[in-house]
This record gives C-alpha cells, structure tokens and sequence, in this order.
C-alpha cells in the first residue's frame, strides 16, 4: 500500500486509484477476520485466502466422501467457465454485463484452479 500510495502522490491514474482501494478493503477483512479470530477463535471467511482454504477443505471432503458429487460439482463448475467465456465474446453487451460476467468468469476460474488443485495433490 505504502508503494502505491507514493506512486498516486507523483502521478495518480484510475487503475493505481483502484488498487489503492482494493489494497484497502483486503487489508480491511484482514483485520477484521483477525480480530474475530482473537476474541472468539473462529474465521470469518470472508477474506480471499481463507475462504479459498475454506473452499479447498470442503473439495477434499467431498472427493474422500462423495466423489461422485465431487465431478458433479467440477462438471458444473467447468461448463460456468466456458459459458461466461462466450458470453464475455458476444457482440453489443453493455458494460454492465461484461463487469457482471467478467465477474463471474474470475470466480469460477478461481474454484476451477482450486478443483484441479484438489485433483492434482489429493
């Protein structure tokens, strides 16, 4: 943050602005997850490492318990990613829905990554 701060002192720009905030609200759920975790010893999940933990922990369930709902669930997961993909390359879409669905690409490309992380180490 320190960085970036320096870098829109000098010259400031929309995208060093955003990252500038989005530094921010991480470093904002950070806290806050580590606060709970000190008063009450429990995660919130809501910070982007740990629910992505959170997340891979339940994948590795699943696959030892349920491994059919655990294709199930990567079938799925894999066709979302193709769909936003091809949705993403339609013509005339307003940018409303290329941020909507660009979105969503990002998180089901991120759980994908996860499943094969899963897939890959057991």
């Amino acid at each position: 943050m320190v960085e970036t701060d320096r870098i829109l002192d000098e010259k400031p720009t929309a995208d060093n602005v955003k990252q500038l905030a989005e530094l921010r609200i991480r470093n904002i759920l950070c806290f806050r997850e580590l606060q709970l975790f000190n008063a009450a010893g429990k995660w919130l999940n809501k910070h982007p490492l740990l629910s992505q933990y959170s997340y891979r922990n339940e994948l590795l369930e699943m696959r030892r318990q349920y491994p059919d709902k655990f294709l199930k669930q990567y079938s799925k997961t894999d066709y979302n990613v193709s769909r936003y993909q091809s949705y993403l390359n339609r013509k005339n879409i307003s940018d409303e829905d290329k941020e909507k669905w660009t979105n969503q690409l990002t998180k089901h490309q991120e759980r994908l990554q996860i499943f094969l992380e899963v897939m890959r180490n057991g």
